[in-house]
């Protein structure tokens, strides 16, 4: 096991421990003190245990090198457990979301949460602070997908189980024991909504695209170092869980040799390497200079991607 997967593999271990200590506490406490806002907060937690898990499994596959069937290597597997994640997420906000609001229009009498209430939403803050601390710092040294949405999931849990505690807090003040179930109810829509943009970041990834122009420009601006490489285009970079690959077409001069021609490929390679980290491989095409290819239309160049760098998604890739 190389060390990002001795990192990863800390990180979800940390997880695991800290939320199924909360996740046990606040799903007892929720009970014992009749706080459907604490409990909901609880099975919450209780999703965050099952992603731990599920982190720890992908991590193993994500380490495994590539075979016959995965030659690009398994690192996808980190952002298909983050797609889960999001699934697991959305289900358990469903699940509150669809048990708030039966507990709001029942007409039974609600019985105001006990003080427990208050001091468990206390420890959760404090807890949740210290687990999305961890999940942040080891995702920036992976470069981890999964990590990221996790201290993501975790960050918005602490806002979650602020909300309860002031609105406990408020509910007892004011002696709106009401007050619990629409917690409860609005805690569920954060974590369908904490789900939705997990699972969007995960998708973005697994359909080969990518938010993070600034990596085009970097690209482009380590080419630019190579003159005798021109007009680089058809440029696509995708990520596999904390890699990069990336393809791209230059020209040159057309009466160079065919060992030329390479020699300024693999300049153009280590350009690119020594500018942009974390690129697992790069595959540079050859062509003739001038010879145009209108018909294609995929890919960036260095015009389209300062645009979209811009914030002004204009133009047109040029084959």
């Amino acid at each position: 096991m190389d060390d990002r997967s001795r990192l990863v593999q800390r990180a979800s271990l940390i997880a695991l421990g800290g939320n199924t200590l909360l996740a046990g506490l606040k799903v007892a406490v929720g009970l014992i003190a009749s706080s459907m806002a604490v409990l909901g907060d609880g099975m919450d937690s209780s999703t965050d245990v099952l992603i731990a898990i599920m982190s720890l499994i992908a991590m193993r596959f994500a380490a495994m090198p590539g075979d016959r069937e995965h030659p690009y290597g398994h690192s996808r597997a980190e952002t298909m457990a983050a797609a889960v994640i999001a699934f697991a997420v959305f289900f358990a906000g469903a699940q509150l979301l669809i048990g708030s609001l039966g507990a709001i229009f029942s007409g039974e009498v609600t019985q105001m949460p006990g003080v427990l209430a208050l001091w468990v939403s206390g420890v959760s803050i404090a807890g949740k602070i210290l687990l999305s601390w961890s999940q942040d710092h080891f995702a920036k040294k992976t470069g981890s997908s999964m990590l990221t949405a996790n201290a993501r999931n975790m960050r918005g849990d602490i806002f979650t189980s602020l909300a309860i505690l002031v609105g406990l807090g408020l509910g007892r003040l004011l002696g709106l024991p009401l007050l619990d179930r629409i917690l409860a109810f609005l805690v569920s829509l954060w974590i369908i909504k904490n789900a939705v943009v997990i699972f969007m970041e995960a998708n973005t990834e697994l359909m080969d695209g990518t938010k993070d122009y600034g990596a085009y420009a970097e690209v482009f601006a380590a080419i630019a170092t190579v003159p005798e490489a021109g007009n680089p285009h058809r440029t696509r970079l995708r990520r596999m869980g904390a890699w990069i690959m990336i393809d791209l077409d230059i020209e040159v001069d057309p009466l160079l040799s065919v060992a030329a021609a390479h020699e300024i490929a693999l300049r153009v390679e280590r350009a690119i390497k020594g500018r942009v980290e974390d690129v697992y491989d790069i595959v540079v095409h050859i062509e003739p200079r001038g010879i145009a290819h209108e018909e294609e239309r995929f890919g960036l160049s260095p015009g389209l991607a300062e645009s979209e760098t811009e914030g002004d998604p204009t133009g047109s890739p040029r084959a």
